[in-house]
Parts: C-alpha cells; sequence; structure tokens
C-alpha cells in the first residue's frame, strides 16, 4: 500500500503560537540547542593552563561566528584589563628598541610624559644658555685663562729682549718675531747681508728663542683646553642639573619597574651628552623657533612607540586576514632622500600583540592557506612570546640589516573556526594540534522538533528580523519557516540549525513582501521567495528536464522493461540540490560469478558505487546459488552517464534490474527507486528522498500528466518525507504513489506485479514467483556452464 498523504509531510500548526506576529515575541539573545557546544566554549575560556586553545567546528553558516563573538564578549567584559606594552629607543643599539610593560592606561600616559619632556627641554635648554648667569660664568673662566695666556705672551716679549729679538702676538696661538741688531730691527734683506759673527750670534739667538716660543705656546694651547672642558663642565653641570629637574616627574611616576628605570637613567644621560640639538637654531628658522632639520630628525629618537594599548578590559580580536605579518606585526619602512629608513616608532603589533590578555579568534581555512602562518602561530602558543621578524630575515630570502626588536610575551586565548574536516585533518597530520588546541566545540546540524524547541526557533526568527531590520512575520508565516527548516534539516521531526539559510530566507520574503507595500511577511511571501530560488538556481536542472522531454536523455515513465529500471540521483551544484531520474540497465549471460560495473570499468564510478555493486554479487550468491556455483555473468549501467557517480543510493534499483534480466519480469517503468541494499536485502536508506521524490514527480507531470506513477524508498526515510504540495495533492488524487519498503522482495514484488515468493520447508520458491524464476535460470546457467567444460 502507497504511503498515505499525511505521511508525506508534518506541517507545523500555526495555532500552536499565541503571538500574531513576531514582534511580540521576546528576542533571543542566543542561539538556542548549542548548550553541548557552548559549555565546551565556556570550559575553553575558563581553564587557565597552557595548551587549552578551542576549535570551534561546524557546518559553514551555522552561527558559529557571531556566538562565539558573543560569548567572548561578555566574558572578556568582566576580566581584567591586561598590561600595555611601548617600544623605546635602545641609546646602547638602535637597532634591538626595548619593551616596556605598563599598568593598563599608563602607556598613553608615559607618552605624554615624554613629550612634555622635549617640550621643556626645548624651551629650558636654550633658555639655560642665554641667561646672564651663563654668559658671566662663561667669561670669568675665558677671563681667567685669557690674563693666564696673556702673562705667557707678556713674559715671552719681556725675554726676547734677552735674545736680540723683537716679537709681536698675532694670536694666543701664534706669535712672530724678527731679529734686532743695534737696536734696530732687521728685514729678512738685511739680515741675509749681514756677515761674520754677528750674523751667526743673531742666528743662534733666534733659534733658541724659538725653542722657547714653542714650549710656551703648548702651555697656552693647555689653557686653551683646559677652558675648554671648564666651559664643557660649566655646560654638562648646568645640563645636568637642568636635566634631572625636568626628569624627577618621570623618575617618581614610572622608576619603581627596574626596567623603566633603567630606560630613563639612559634617557637622561643621553639627553645631558646631545643637549646641543637642544640649543642649536637655523638663522634662517630663528624666528620661528624651529629646530634644524638633523636636530629634529635626533628628537625622534626620544619618542615613544605606545605598541599594545586596551580599553576597559580583556580584548577579543578577530583577524580576518591572518597572514604572517598580520599576526606578528611588522616594521615599516620610510623613504628618505632615496633610501629605506626605519626606527622603533615605526614597529606596528599584529593580532596577537593585540589580543595578549585575551583572545584571538581565526578562521581555520584561512590561516592555514596562508604561507608560514599556521606555523608561526604555533611557535607563539609553544613559546609564549611574539618576535617581530621578517620572513626574508627568517628564511634568508634577502639579508639587508634592520631591526629587531626585543620579543614581547604573550599569554592568550586562541579560538579556530573551521569545518570539521580541517579539525579531523589536522588532528591526524599534525602533532602539535592537540598539544595546543585541547578543547573542540562541535556545532550541531539540526535539533528535535519538539514544542519548545519550535517556541524557541519562533523566537529566534524574531530575533533575525530585528537585528535585520525585516518586516515581522505573522503566525502563519512562521510556522512555514519552521516547515522549510525541517525540509533542510532532511527530517520531519527535526529543524536545521543553519542560521544564514533561516536568514537569507526571511530577507528575501521581507523583499516580496515590501515590493507589494506589505507591513507583514506571509506564508505566500516565504513560498515565493523558495520558487524564486529555485527560478534563479536551477537553470541546470530545468535543461537537464528538457533534455528528457525532448527525448535526448531517454526516461520512460510509461510500460514495462526487461532489466531496466529508473533509479533516482541527487545532484547539488552551488548551493542547490535537485533530483534526476536515470535510467539503469541489466544484462546477463552464463559467466564466472562476476557482475561487471561499466562505471567501474571506465572510472566513473566512485568506491561506495563500486561497494554497492559488490554487494549484490553477494546477495546473488547467498540468496539463489548457496548449493550451486553462480555461473553468472552480468553487466550494470547507467546509460547516458557521462560524468561521475557516487554513493550506494542506487543498489537496490541495480538489483532488481538484474532479477528482472534473470527471471524475464518486465519492470513497471511509471515507477522510480531509490535506496541502498545489504548483503540481507533489507532496503537501507539513502539521502535526498525529498529531491528525488520531488524531481521524478516533476518528469512524470511533463511526460505523461494524466499517467499513473510512483516512487519506491527505503522505510527508513519515510521520517525524512517533507513533500511540497504538488506531491500530496497528487498522491490524494491517487495520481502518484510513495511507497515504503523494507526488503528486496517488498520491491520487486510492486515492481513487477509478481510474488517475490518465499522458500517453502523444502526449499522451494512459489512456482512462478520472482525468486523461483531467478533460481531457474541461475541453475539453468550452472548446468550448461558445467556441460561447456
Amino acid at each position: 500500500m502507497p504511503l498515505h498523504p499525511d505521511a508525506l509531510f508534518t506541517p507545523c500548526d500555526p495555532s500552536l503560537f499565541d503571538f500574531d506576529s513576531t514582534e511580540e515575541l521576546e528576542p533571543l539573545d542566543h542561539i538556542f540547542g548549542q548548550e553541548r557546544a557552548l559549555e565546551a566554549i565556556a570550559f575553553a575560556t575558563q581553564m587557565k593552563h597552557k595548551g587549552f586553545n578551542l576549535f570551534v567546528m561546524g557546518p559553514s553558516g551555522s552561527g558559529k561566528h557571531s556566538l562565539i563573538m558573543r560569548h567572548l564578549g561578555e566574558k572578556a567584559a568582566q576580566e581584567p584589563t591586561p598590561r600595555e606594552w611601548c617600544y623605546v629607543n635602545n641609546f646602547d643599539d638602535e637597532r634591538k628598541p626595548i619593551a616596556l610593560s605598563f599598568a593598563p592606561g599608563e602607556s598613553r600616559g608615559f607618552k605624554e610624559a615624554m613629550k612634555a619632556l622635549m617640550s621643556k627641554l626645548k624651551t629650558r635648554l636654550p633658555k639655560l644658555f642665554e641667561s646672564d648667569s651663563y654668559h658671566q660664568q662663561k667669561a670669568a673662566l675665558e677671563a681667567q685663562i685669557s690674563q693666564q695666556q696673556n702673562e705667557i705672551l707678556s713674559a715671552l716679549s719681556d725675554q726676547a729682549r734677552d735674545f736680540d729679538v723683537a716679537m709681536s702676538t698675532l694670536s694666543t696661538s701664534q706669535v712672530n718675531f724678527v731679529p734686532v741688531h743695534e737696536g734696530k730691527r732687521l728685514s729678512a734683506e738685511e739680515f741675509d747681508a749681514l756677515e761674520g759673527e754677528a750674523k751667526s750670534a743673531l742666528t743662534r739667538n733666534m733659534q733658541a728663542f724659538e725653542q722657547i716660543v714653542k714650549t710656551r705656546l703648548i702651555d697656552i694651547t693647555r689653557l686653551g683646553k683646559a677652558l675648554d672642558e671648564q666651559l664643557d663642565a660649566l655646560d654638562e653641570g648646568l645640563t645636568r642639573e637642568s636635566v634631572k629637574s625636568a626628569m624627577e616627574s618621570l623618575h617618581v611616576s614610572y622608576g619603581a619597574d627596574e626596567k623603566c628605570a633603567r630606560y630613563l637613567r639612559a634617557l637622561e644621560a643621553d639627553l645631558i651628552e646631545n643637549a646641543g640639538a637642544f640649543i642649536q637654531k637655523n638663522s634662517a628658522a630663528d624666528e620661528a623657533g624651529l629646530l634644524l632639520g638633523y636636530a629634529q630628525e635626533h628628537f625622534e629618537r626620544y619618542e615613544v612607540n605606545c605598541f599594545i594599548t586596551h580599553e576597559a578590559h580583556a580584548p577579543v580580536i578577530y583577524e580576518d586576514n591572518p597572514v604572517h605579518q598580520n599576526l606578528i606585526g611588522r616594521i615599516e619602512h620610510d623613504s628618505r632622500m632615496g633610501t629605506l629608513y626605519t626606527d622603533f616608532t615605526m614597529i606596528t603589533p599584529g593580532a596577537l600583540h593585540r589580543a595578549s590578555g585575551g583572545y584571538l579568534v581565526l578562521d581555520a581555512r584561512r590561516i592555514l592557506l596562508e604561507p608560514f602562518a599556521w606555523e608561526e602561530l604555533k611557535r607563539v602558543l609553544q613559546s609564549h612570546e611574539v618576535r617581530i621578524e621578517s620572513l626574508n630575515r627568517q628564511y634568508g630570502f634577502i639579508d639587508t640589516a634592520t631591526l629587531d626588536p626585543e620579543a614581547i610575551p604573550v599569554e592568550l586565548k586562541v579560538v579556530l573556526i573551521g569545518e570539521r574536516e580541517l579539525y579531523y585533518l589536522l588532528h591526524e597530520f599534525d602533532p602539535d594540534f592537540g598539544e595546543l588546541f585541547k578543547v573542540s566545540a562541535d556545532f550541531e546540524d539540526d535539533l528535535e522538533r519538539s514544542h519548545e524547541n519550535i517556541m524557541l526557533y519562533a523566537r529566534m526568527i524574531g530575533s533575525v528580523v530585528r537585528d535585520n531590520d525585516l518586516l515581522p512575520l505573522d503566525a502563519p508565516a512562521v510556522a512555514r519557516v519552521i516547515e522549510q527548516s525541517a525540509r533542510d534539516a532532511e527530517h520531519a521531526a527535526r529543524i536545521s540549525t543553519h542560521m544564514r539559510s533561516l536568514a537569507d530566507l526571511l530577507k528575501e520574503g521581507d523583499h516580496l513582501a515590501r515590493t507589494v507595500q506589505q507591513t507583514l511577511i506571509q506564508t505566500h511571501h516565504i513560498d515565493a521567495a523558495l520558487e524564486a530560488r529555485r527560478a534563479r538556481m536551477g537553470r541546470v536542472q530545468r535543461r537537464l528536464y528538457a533534455q528528457i522531454q525532448e527525448g535526448d536523455l531517454l526516461i520512460s515513465v510509461t510500460g514495462s522493461e526487461v532489466g531496466m529500471i529508473n533509479g533516482l540521483s541527487y545532484l547539488s551544484l552551488g548551493g542547490y540540490a535537485f533530483g534526476m531520474p536515470s535510467r539503469i540497465s541489466a544484462r546477463t549471460r552464463i559467466g564466472q560469478g562476476e557482475i561487471i560495473d561499466i562505471e567501474r570499468k571506465v572510472e566513473l564510478g566512485g568506491a561506495l558505487h563500486s561497494k554497492g555493486v559488490m554487494i549484490l554479487s553477494a546477495y546473488l550468491g547467498a540468496t539463489y546459488a548457496a548449493d550451486i556455483a553462480l555461473s553468472l555473468s552480468a553487466s550494470l549501467t547507467f546509460e547516458q552517464n557521462y560524468g561521475h557517480i557516487d554513493g550506494d543510493s542506487a543498489s537496490s534499483a541495480e538489483l532488481y534490474a538484474l532479477l528482472s534480466s534473470l527471471s524475464n519480469l518486465p519492470i513497471r517503468q511509471n515507477f522510480a527507486v531509490t535506496g541502498s541494499v545489504n548483503q540481507f536485502g533489507i532496503i537501507q536508506s539513502i539521502g535526498g528522498v525529498n529531491e528525488k521524490i520531488e524531481g521524478f514527480f516533476d518528469v512524470c507531470t511533463a511526460l505523461d500528466p494524466q499517467g499513473r506513477h510512483g516512487v519506491l524508498i527505503p522505510h527508513s526515510n519515510v521520517k525524512h518525507l517533507m513533500l511540497p504540495p504538488k506531491i500530496r495533492e497528487a498522491c490524494a488524487q491517487g495520481r502518484f504513489e510513495v511507497h515504503a519498503v523494507r526488503t528486496v522482495d517488498e520491491g520487486i514484488a510492486l515492481l513487477t506485479c509478481t510474488e517475490a515468493g518465499v522458500k517453502d520447508k523444502e526449499g522451494h520458491y512459489p512456482k512462478g514467483s520472482v525468486n523461483e524464476r531467478v533460481m531457474s535460470t541461475l541453475k539453468r546457467y550452472a548446468k550448461n556452464a558445467r556441460a561447456r567444460r
């Protein structure tokens, strides 16, 4: 007996709802039905031990990302704000910037304090060296040294007379003297004109005096150097006093941290050493008070790079482009005078830095596709520090001098979101994965269609409507959406948890309702949205059906044929699934027990399909040839199939075709078959049952609109039926039948209108039954095979 129309569809009764539209529903602030996944997420976020990072898995579009971000946001809001980090200049080696850690909110204060210090010194130091007090001290030192130098020169001048020499002073470091003879200064010509002892005496005197002058000029030079040292000491003393005074508040505020205190001491020493940069001015820019260009660049060494700052709670970072640099940060470069330049202020943080002390969410597939990113993530999770290093340097692509910033320690929880297949592959082939991601949260694909879940689903529909600013749905429309959700779940007693599909359907229904100026989304809008979707995406389906109607693809829905049957295929292309009838044929002859799978021979059949064909051989041998040799050679094929096929859902149809060929009983072509079979002849459930039935119904309606047709499905698939009204109406009118069968015998009897037959006590099948005819044929094959030997 065919299934009653009521068994083909499980409706959702709008009277279950106590609301007129979703506007009346309380919003659902979480995705329901994922309690097990939520427990895993809560466990992972609460576990503080190493390695308990989280992998969230489930189908794409199931709402994993929004749920995890919401949960982490709520959890992070209750957690303390982590410490902040700055990079500052290393005055001993500028290629190795120093990382300083600060309490939350202090890093910006430190940067502002450094700016204030520079501003103060730029004003204070020039004024200090322009003050009257400074110039008086400087003049006193200069006068003292000048007096000593003049005394030396005066003594030299007096001493010159004893050597018959007249001395003139050009500067403190240069003097000139000429010989004196008989009270007269001699010119060079007059000196050359002298002869005898007078000239020799003068020459000796000049040489002796020259040695005295050299010695005394050395003393003068030493006095000059002493003046420079005293002036430097004066400058340094004043600068040190001014810098110490200016930095006193910095030491008080930040000197408690030993590392920061060491930096401040080094900063103080560098400021004192390079105080000249604060004093020098460019005359052209003097009125504007601008420092020289080189001095301005010099001040960059005193800046602070606020590298990691946080808001008022632990961070939750989602990195949608997890390339290597976006994870660990980068060192940027600037072009100056045709040369690439960088310093510690050009170091930028990566997602691992920004998520330190909180949570980092990554798409598993994306990070695995990015070169070096996955290995770098594992390294950071193992070492608990992030070291910024370019790939060029790390892998020796280009060996150039660049910065080597100090590594920053990080403590964070990493959450990977991906498909189940990725999780299992990583667990199997990456030895580090199990140590680093010890917790998995597996999202459910569907839920029980209970009264409680239906009510929660209605609230979830209302939440999606509010979140996306859609028109509200009336109660019948909500019921229709729930029915479609059961169809999507491929189970009448369950509902799909795929949030993207739900949201898309509601948005499409909203569009259609607004197009006709409606204020509510109603049932016909949902139906129209589904029909419009089929129209948009069903080009391939329509083209294949047209080829059947035109006779290019041979499908018969009338009459009977021996060894031929209509199988049902399930096709999914670009997110759109539909059913397609396929003609399966079988030919049998004497052989050696081999069933030839033509699809497999030409490499068009997959492993699962080949397995199903092998099961047929086992069934035939055990059922009909337990005591005789299975002297059968059979061939099976999907007629006019030019692409790859897989799965075992056609194995029962192939078996029926074989039995038809062996029994020489024709199969009714107005029926199509789907279902797999095991070695004991039990029909097993398959997927896509609704699409398969609907596909054959559409073909039958087009080829033979007035005829009677039907399908055979596994009995275990009845609970999956959610067929559209057109099929249910046809079944109620007797134009279409859906038969649920449990065994091969039930199916072959329906298809051939002949009793399958059950063995009697003596092991014989009833005369004329399908099984008796098959047994007779196999015995004849065996007898003829023996005769040929």
